[in-house]
């Protein structure tokens, strides 16, 4: 390709340079100030005092303002914004991207194209094949057709698996619907709310989701799954779908895949595994046997951003046969779908989904494999669990602490208590309560952390304790320590 000289380059050409120029100087400089040791990480706003202060950058004008215009808005923003890029963004299950992934971002936005089909998007959709299949292999998906599709995040990923589940195993219902069928899904109750609310997509019901008790290492319950299965089939239920967890929400926990798969096949039930967040380990040698039986699941949802710093967003649908999502989903809607399926290979992608309009989201998780290597990743993924071992030590061994998650906790997510006056759980909950979210306040006003909080799923808990999470490479030991300091210090100072 020949790169036009100054004189050749068009208007829009000019234009795009100059404005990348500009966007990239804030970037870079916005990046960089979230390295330095008085870096903020934001503050906390609420929505209308934050309202009044961005003004009339909020107005949408009936005349342009250009440049200027979009240059001042984003500094307003990039002023306004919570700093993923800092090293105590600890708040929910990813942090920033890196450099390889702004580019990768960048180059999907100047293709600008839709990934439903080969036409008009042919690298990107080889790529996505590709990317699919290797990933899924990673996961002991081992046929040749293994592999799947990309989809708007975890949620819209679990859901996808649930149509797939009831069309493959009930035909029927494609055409007809639920008909008479009185399907039961049933989960983990640490299971991920998507589960739910992809039942109430289906037309199936919040209530058709049946939760699942947990033993003493948060996994799913698989005698009582199998008790359950009966009493859904003695009431006159038809049991569909089993959703088992690598790293639920909040303890981490990985349910026991491989018995899972037992009872999933002696009933006849779709097993499908929400990986979102956990299924990431599968990069590293040393952490793999977390997803011991993975392979025996019927489909599986994996998110590379999380856990592997691609750009939200970017979710993985995985399969042993990917050629069950054209069957479950395909119309070949004669006025789109031209190409014709090749040795039962179809390239047109967006036919195996149930929507249209599709982002390249594969080339991010390409391009980072390629730059970084499954070793590169695999020791990502290692020194984030380090990073969480050495957290829970902390907290283990400091007074006023108590930990909640098993040491090491199974997963990046660290849950504990902290009381200024004496151990948590010789205290009431309203107090309890009442400290975590005025440390969590303090934490985010300092501009040094942002860590959440949650209730406790036991009927016995002691009210709602802290939820950090470890994302590396910008969480390290240090940070960490910084973290239980800070929670001490502030926590001595509480007036409640």
């Amino acid at each position: 390709m020949t790169i036009p000289t100054e004189k050749g380059i068009s208007s829009r050409a000019k234009e795009l340079e100059q404005l990348l120029a500009a966007v990239t100087q804030r970037s870079v400089a916005y990046v960089a100030r979230a390295d330095e040791p008085s870096a903020r990480i934001g503050d906390p706003v609420p929505p209308k005092q934050l309202a009044c202060i961005l003004g009339h950058h909020l107005n949408l004008p009936n005349v342009g303002g250009g440049q200027p215009e979009f240059l001042d808005v984003l500094d307003e923003i990039l002023r306004h914004s919570v700093v993923t890029w800092h090293p105590g963004f600890m708040d929910k299950l990813y942090a920033s991207t890196n450099p390889v992934g702004v580019a990768t971002d960048l180059l999907l936005s100047i293709l600008n194209t839709n990934s439903y089909i080969y036409s008009v998007a042919p690298a990107l959709t080889l790529i996505e094949k590709k990317t699919s299949h290797e990933y899924a292999k990673l996961f002991g998906f081992t046929s040749p057709w293994s592999g799947g599709i990309t989809l708007p995040g975890g949620s819209s990923s679990n859901t996808h698996s649930l149509i797939v589940a009831r069309t493959i195993l009930y035909p029927d219902t494609k055409l007809k619907g639920n008909g008479d069928y009185k399907f039961v899904i049933f989960t983990s109750r640490h299971g991920h709310y998507s589960v739910e609310k992809a039942a109430i997509s289906l037309g199936l019901g919040s209530e058709s989701v049946w939760a699942i008790p947990v033993d003493s290492d948060q996994r799913m319950r698989v005698d009582i799954l199998e008790e359950k299965i009966l009493e859904a089939k003695e009431r006159g239920f038809t049991p569909l779908y089993i959703n088992a967890t690598a790293g639920t929400t909040v303890y981490g926990s990985y349910d026991p895949f491989e018995e899972i798969a037992v009872i999933s096949k002696k009933y006849g039930l779709w097993f499908h595994v929400d990986g979102s967040w956990g299924g990431n380990v599968v990069f590293s040698d040393k952490l793999r046997y977390k997803l011991k039986g993975v392979e025996l699941a019927d489909s599986l949802t994996v998110n590379p951003h999380k856990m592997l710093g691609v750009p939200l967003t970017c979710s993985f649908l995985l399969a042993p046969d990917h050629r069950i999502f054209q069957k479950a989903s395909s119309l070949r809607a004669p006025y789109l779908y031209h190409s014709d399926v090749t040795d039962g290979e179809d390239f047109d992608m967006g036919d195996s989904t149930m929507g249209c309009g599709r982002r390249a989201d594969s080339l991010k998780l390409f391009l980072g494999w390629k730059w970084y290597g499954k070793d590169g990743y695999a020791a990502r993924v290692e020194q984030a669990f380090s990073v969480t071992a050495h957290l829970a030590n902390l907290v283990s061994n400091r007074p006023g602490f108590c930990l909640i998650s098993s040491n090491p906790p199974p997963c990046l997510q660290t849950c504990f208590y902290y009381s200024p006056r004496g151990h948590p759980l010789e205290n009431d909950a309203e107090y309890n309560t009442k400290v975590t979210r005025a440390i969590s306040y303090e934490l985010q006003a300092s501009g040094r952390f942002l860590v959440d909080y949650a209730p406790p799923t036991e009927a016995d808990g002691k009210g709602e304790f802290f939820r950090a999470v470890v994302n590396a490479p910008t969480t390290t030991m240090e940070t960490v320590e910084e973290l239980v300091d800070a929670i001490e210090r502030i926590g001595k100072t509480l007036k409640l």
